[in-house]
């Protein structure tokens, strides 16, 4: 009898093993192939995409068609393909785009974008800065000129050692936003600091979060779809 049970009760942990592997697996494949979960960490999207905002970005729906003018996509920051910047598409290749005074014209065309802002009036001659006064200049083929939404606090193509992205560097389309924290109210962790300052820092976030829910959370962003 208590070999029956020995029996059973390693039958059933086999099982639960297996189902864990398998749902680990199932996991990472639909995290490779299918969806991958990206977290804003900077003002450079404001405001389409704030600091906090937890978006899902779709890795298939580029198998199928190509990327265009006005997507949000993440990719390899050409000048360090180790990190992840989330920007806007502006112009593909072929494309011939210039930057007069803030106005963004591609092929000649004035682009009504309504989902920028400028944080200041002031406009930059092209002598002293690429923020304001850009170009022109043809974006080659396959490649793409990206940049923030918040248009005088983003490092984007303007800036870019390496000026456009490469169609082979994109991560995937932001579709999606399926969380969002007021993190932005929260300070943040340094570069320079410590493993133990960033855990330390990391629990100080989390007990505001418990202590301070549900205002923490931005409930009208949760379902957001991405434009």
């Amino acid at each position: 009898m208590d070999e029956k049970k020995t029996t059973k009760k390693k039958s059933m942990v086999r099982e639960y093993t297996e189902a864990l592997l398998i749902a680990l697996v199932l996991a990472m494949l639909i995290r490779i192939f299918v969806v991958e979960p990206f977290k804003i960490p900077s003002g450079s999207m404001i405001p389409s995409l704030l600091i906090g905002d937890h978006l899902l970005v779709s890795k298939f729906i580029y198998k199928f068609s190509q990327p265009k003018r006005g997507d949000v996509i993440v990719f390899k920051y050409p000048d360090n393909p180790a990190r992840n910047f989330i920007k806007r598409i502006i112009a593909v290749g072929g494309d011939t785009l210039e930057i007069k005074d803030k106005v963004v014209f591609v092929n000649g065309i004035q682009q009504d974008e309504a989902y920028i802002q400028h944080q200041f009036p002031d406009v930059l001659p092209a002598r002293f800065s690429t923020r304001d006064n850009f170009g022109p200049v043809e974006v080659p083929q396959n490649y793409y000129f990206m940049m923030g939404d918040n248009r005088d606090s983003s490092l984007d193509s303007r800036f870019w050692d390496n000026r456009f992205v490469n169609r082979r560097a994109i991560v995937g389309k932001a579709v999606i936003l399926y969380w969002s924290w007021k993190r932005d109210e929260l300070p943040l962790e340094s570069p320079n600091d410590t493993l133990l300052e960033k855990i330390a820092q990391g629990g100080k976030n989390m007990l505001y979060y418990i202590t301070h829910f549900p205002g923490v959370v931005r409930w009208n962003r949760i379902a957001h779809v991405i434009h």
